[in-house]
């Protein structure tokens, strides 16, 4: 017995040389032990939990940690704010570089809706989920930029946003820029991007808005409640008459959407043009997508609504001329 009590005490004494490598390294865990009282274990747990919350490496979610004493709010504003210089000087480089891909996306809420277009260099990219959120974060932003500003409107509004009017919305709860949120997925994902436009548009109580993004199910994506994403998209303002039942704006929304993508007019007509050929570019006169025997002006008069108003948006095309008006 009293041999495996001594054998025990020479397990836990120290190294008798104190500048040996193995003292040093005990007297250092020892030390940051006792200042932080954190076993190793808690603090492999910090890093763990930064990286997961922030999304940046390992060695800069340690290095964080390191510089703030395993203070994690400290750590992660930090980071954030490394991420922000690093995302504006890689933006400054890249500027230049052709951005013809990226995403439409489009937030509906009530008798409002708004389109945004976001590009990147690559589709690639455009499938990414940082760069999804981006685009959701423009439409929320330009959403509630809107909100409230037009509370009692007697005909429909529509207001369109520039690249650099968008870049000065707030977003989120700590009402940072939207262009620092830029600044930080370009510095993620290394490439070039641009929150090109966006447009606003609400109407009274007694019309609705039909809605289309091309590739996305007509109740919104997944992955981002609320936010529907493709390559074109389609709003349509819309005038029921009493006859027209509410049960079927949404249906009927859809698929004046889906027209207004599928043949790109460039003015809304009148019901009384006669059916015109694949060239027409007045909406109701256009043969209508899912009926060409018939136009869209002959198939939504039965049915009591009169469209108003329409925005198409069809990603990387070119908007000088729509910039211009």
């Amino acid at each position: 017995m009293m041999q495996k009590m001594a054998a025990l005490g020479r397990v836990l004494v120290f190294p008798r040389k104190r500048n040996t490598a193995v003292g040093q390294l005990l007297g250092e865990h020892l030390a940051r032990f006792l200042h932080t009282g954190l076993p190793v274990l808690a603090a492999k747990e910090l890093l763990v939990k930064l990286r997961k919350k922030t999304g940046y490496s390992y060695v800069n979610c340690k290095k964080a940690l390191e510089k703030f004493d395993d203070d994690l709010k400290e750590a992660e504003i930090w980071l954030h704010e490394q991420a922000q210089k690093e995302g504006w000087s890689k933006a400054s480089k890249l500027q230049g570089r052709k951005t013809k891909e990226g995403l439409i996306g489009l937030l509906q809420e009530a008798n409002s809706a708004v389109m945004v277009e976001v590009n990147c260099e690559t589709d690639f990219v455009a499938r990414n989920a940082r760069f999804q959120h981006l685009v959701q974060q423009a439409a929320i932003g330009t959403m509630n930029h809107y909100q409230g500003t037009m509370n009692q409107l007697n005909t429909y509004a529509k207001c369109f946003l520039k690249s650099n009017e968008l870049s000065q919305l707030r977003i989120g709860p700590d009402g940072s820029l939207l262009s620092d949120q830029l600044a930080l997925s370009i510095g993620k994902l290394g490439e070039n991007m641009i929150i090109k436009r966006a447009v606003w548009v609400s109407v009274p109580e007694n019309n609705f808005i039909g809605s289309y993004i091309h590739g996305a199910p007509p109740e919104g994506n997944p992955l981002l409640p609320h936010t529907m994403l493709g390559k074109y998209g389609a709003l349509v303002v819309c005038s029921p008459s009493e006859q027209c039942p509410k049960s079927d704006f949404p249906e009927l929304g859809w698929r004046l959407g889906q027209h207004v993508v599928g043949m790109a007019p460039l003015s809304v007509g009148s019901l009384e043009d006669e059916l015109g050929g694949e060239s027409e570019t007045k909406m109701l006169s256009q043969p209508f997508l899912l009926d060409p025997t018939i136009s869209l002006g002959q198939y939504i008069q039965p049915r009591g609504v009169s469209v108003l108003d329409f925005v198409r948006f069809e990603c990387g095309e070119d908007t000088e001329s729509l910039e211009s008006e």
